[in-house]
């Protein structure tokens, strides 16, 4: 796979970050599926049926902060899997897929019991077909986190997986997004995120402080207010430290791929794990350009095949 090179005309990783929500390409014909939770809920699952019946390999994907199946890295990969023939699946976190759910709690970034339950239910789906995951962001974290907790329980449920510009050390990240220009996609988030807050606040009455939520100036003081509590976490410093991938890429023991830019924006280099902080079975991938799950590549306007074509080789070697 030839490595990533970013174009001339589009430098920077916030530039590599934003480009790619503007050229953001429409989604492929999904077909929507409602799965019940164990625990009463009930998320929204995004099928791609390519080749279903042949029994072609299964690539699960798993979004980030306030995203999706129509988010610009799922729309590229989903596309990519259906050149090849493969399926895809993109479960929506809780809230995620354009209908509140039912119970008081959402989603978080250590989220591995979501993951969990996701790929293991794939797996009694589909007991003899090949199944790959990857997750974008927090959808990678939580993945990631689940891959080595689970050590070679994970093998159980998939070949392989892989996490793309995944905040491995959320505390290292939500300073880095407390910071220049980063603040910007802090405030975009957290628009959002107030609003689903303030909506999921009016359905179950008691559940945060509202005037806290409100005044939430960045995502700390949002994890602080309604993550952390929502989800049985003392306060933001303890989610983020318990909900961080990093301390748990020691234990991975199936094939995983790590790829992190050293630009992106959303968390330092100097927070990326060496090799002696991850198992064997982990590969390390940082290139030099990228930003936040952009890799565009080629002459204006770009592409976004890079990172499709980049996990599919992961996934080709490792299958």
């Amino acid at each position: 796979m030839t490595p990533y090179r970013a174009p001339a005309w589009l430098p920077g990783g916030h530039a590599q970050t934003i480009w790619p929500v503007l050229r953001k390409p429409a989604p492929p014909a999904y077909r929507r599926e409602r799965w019940e939770a164990p625990d009463g809920d009930f998320i929204d699952v995004d099928w791609l049926d390519a080749a279903e019946e042949a029994g072609a390999p299964l690539l699960v994907l798993f979004h980030g902060l306030e995203g999706g199946s129509a988010s610009h890295y799922a729309v590229a990969l989903m596309h990519a899997l259906a050149l090849r023939g493969w399926g895809g699946a993109v479960p929506h976190f809780r809230g995620c897929s354009g209908e509140p759910n039912r119970l008081p709690r959402a989603y978080h970034s250590g989220d591995s019991a979501e993951i969990d339950w996701i790929l293991r239910r794939l797996r009694a789906l589909f007991p003899q077909r090949t199944i790959f995951a990857a997750g974008v962001s927090l959808g990678g974290n939580a993945l990631l986190k689940w891959a080595g907790e689970q050590a070679l329980g994970a093998r159980d449920a998939v070949q392989a997986v892989s996490g793309i510009c995944a905040p491995l050390d959320l505390t290292a990240a939500g300073q880095a997004l407390q910071q220049g220009f980063s603040l910007l996609y802090a405030k975009r988030f957290l628009a959002t995120l107030k609003a689903n807050a303030g909506a999921r606040l009016a359905r179950h009455p008691g559940l945060f402080d509202e005037a806290r939520m409100r005044a939430a100036r960045n995502l700390h003081e949002f994890d602080d207010a309604v993550t952390a509590p929502l989800h049985g976490f003392r306060d933001a410093g303890d989610y983020w430290r318990r909900s961080s991938s990093k301390p748990w890429l020691g234990g991975i023991r199936l094939p995983a791929l790590v790829l992190n830019a050293l630009n992106d924006p959303f968390l330092p280099q100097t927070a990326l794990p060496a090799a002696g902080q991850v198992s064997a079975a982990v590969t390390l991938d940082y290139p030099a350009q990228g930003g936040h799950a952009g890799f565009v590549s080629g002459p204006f306007p770009g592409r976004l095949d890079w990172l499709p074509q980049r996990l599919l080789s992961f996934f080709d070697s490792a299958g």
